[in-house]
């Protein structure tokens, strides 16, 4: 239990890769607070399992691309659990149009919910944080690589991430509050199914190890980081992809 009490924030946390980083974070130790948009069924779904490992656990609506919601989405969480020592930016939302279709409206949904909420739970996280804690950064694959066309805003907001990440380590470190990135490859969940579909056949055929992982191994890795363990890390970018980018 290295994370007893600690209290940690997954954004996006009702579903996929984020439910499982909540439930590993539980198992772990950890209260956990997740956030989710729509579905109160599978955010208290995911609240019940953390609660089975004996932990606190709380559920906020929350709707990424409000600003002011995000601002004070933090305080929420403080007022509710206490404290915040881990902060998972997890929730994004993917996008598949050429330069020629995408539109200004999406092109401003990317930003808002996949840079800016990140940007604005960071800075609000940073504020409340006593020293040693963690920021991570959920990214990408495609923030170094994109081997597909009609990815490129998703692409971009991911490179963004790996940006931040990187100078936020350097902002926070007089704080010794480590930030990293944790960036997937291709992970089996509901929205990605490792079916056989022709993307996913293409996807599975460009990893070294031929399959996509599971939303539990790219969990292992996010727990690995808010953990005393990895004190001495800050500033780095680690890819969960099967050599997707070797």
């Amino acid at each position: 239990m290295k994370l007893r009490g600690k209290v940690a924030l997954v954004t996006g946390g009702s579903r996929g890769i984020g439910a499982a980083i909540a439930q590993r974070l539980a198992e772990d130790g950890a209260d956990v607070a997740i956030t989710y948009a729509h579905s109160d069924e599978a955010a208290q779904r995911v609240v019940e399992v953390c609660r089975e490992r004996g932990v606190r656990a709380e559920a906020f609506r929350a709707d990424a691309a409000n600003a002011a919601g995000m601002r004070g989405l933090v305080d929420e969480v403080v007022a509710r659990l206490g404290a915040i020592d881990i902060l998972v930016n997890n929730l994004a939302i993917s996008t598949w149009e050429s330069l020629e279709e995408a539109t200004e409206e999406v092109f401003d949904r990317v930003v808002n919910v996949n840079i800016k909420a990140v940007f604005l739970a960071s800075q609000s996280a940073a504020k409340l944080m006593p020293p040693g804690s963690r920021i991570i950064n959920i990214g990408s694959v495609f923030g170094e690589r994109i081997p597909v066309a009609r990815h490129a805003l998703y692409a971009m907001s991911k490179f963004a991430l790996a940006g931040l990440t990187r100078g936020w380590a350097r902002d926070l470190g007089p704080k010794k509050i480590t930030v990293n990135c944790v960036q997937p490859g291709p992970v089996a969940t509901d929205m990605n199914p490792s079916d056989d579909r022709p993307m996913a056949v293409y996807l599975r055929g460009q990893t070294a190890l031929g399959r996509y992982a599971q939303p539990n191994e790219v969990a292992a890795l996010v727990a690995f980081l808010a953990g005393p363990e990895s004190g001495d890390m800050t500033g780095g970018c680690y890819n969960v992809d099967g050599g997707f980018t070797a």
